[in-house]
């Protein structure tokens, strides 16, 4: 998934990190020139030197080909401002904004920001949460956000099919509770078998969903 995030400083620079480790492709868009020089030493990422609130630096940065744009600059008007333009400009389909004043955040999302978070972690499970394919869908946070009710629908070209569960390797904090197939519910054993198309219901810790995603090769953009 390609996320544009408008502001390169600390919060911006951890984001970009965070979302790189868990396989999407962040953008950074920083009208400080050292800031862009740290970011493009420290991580191998497109990074822009612009104003995140000028329509013409988003669409520089390849803003329309984005799925969402997170704004965690210092200044909430700013962070306003690069939301809306990516709504109604580039029609990203989903926006996130630092607020930095907890006042501001209702008006926010009065003024058509999809969320509105202070927390760097918090933003990258809201944005992935909000994220629905064919593949992945996520029916319920668990745990205060840390873990998660999601359904899986095996791809065609899933690589262990006709694999049993016990020759798959599983996380130890990723459990299927059930098993779809055609008109069949399936309560799973070491020994039944997985086949593309399969409906999986499963309850998953964070970390364990991105290594099942990465190992399963789901798609999940």
């Amino acid at each position: 998934m390609q996320v544009c995030i408008v502001g390169g400083g600390k919060v911006g620079f951890y984001l970009a990190k965070t979302l790189l480790e868990h396989g999407h492709e962040p953008i950074v868009v920083e009208p400080n020139q050292e800031a862009c020089q740290r970011l493009a030493n420290s991580l191998d990422i497109p990074v822009f030197v612009g104003d995140g609130t000028s329509a013409h630096v988003l669409e520089m940065a390849g803003c329309k080909n984005c799925h969402s744009l997170i704004a965690v600059t210092g200044q909430d008007e700013n962070n306003l401002i690069a939301c809306q333009l990516a709504k109604r400009v580039f029609k990203c389909k989903r926006t996130v904004a630092r607020v930095n004043n907890p006042k501001n955040a209702e008006v926010l999302k009065m003024l058509g920001v999809d969320i509105t978070v202070s927390s760097t972690s918090s933003i990258v499970r809201i944005l992935e949460r909000e994220v629905e394919t064919t593949a992945i869908r996520h029916l319920l946070n668990l745990a205060g956000g840390m873990a998660s009710l999601v359904e899986i629908c095996l791809p065609d070209n899933f690589r262990y099919d006709g694999r049993s569960l016990i020759e798959i390797p599983i996380p130890e904090n990723f459990n299927i509770v059930s098993i779809t197939r055609g008109n069949d519910c399936i309560i799973p054993r070491g020994a039944t078998k997985l086949f593309s198309q399969d409906k999986l219901m499963c309850v998953t810790a964070d970390s364990a969903f991105h290594t099942i995603v990465k190992d399963w090769r789901l798609p999940n953009n």
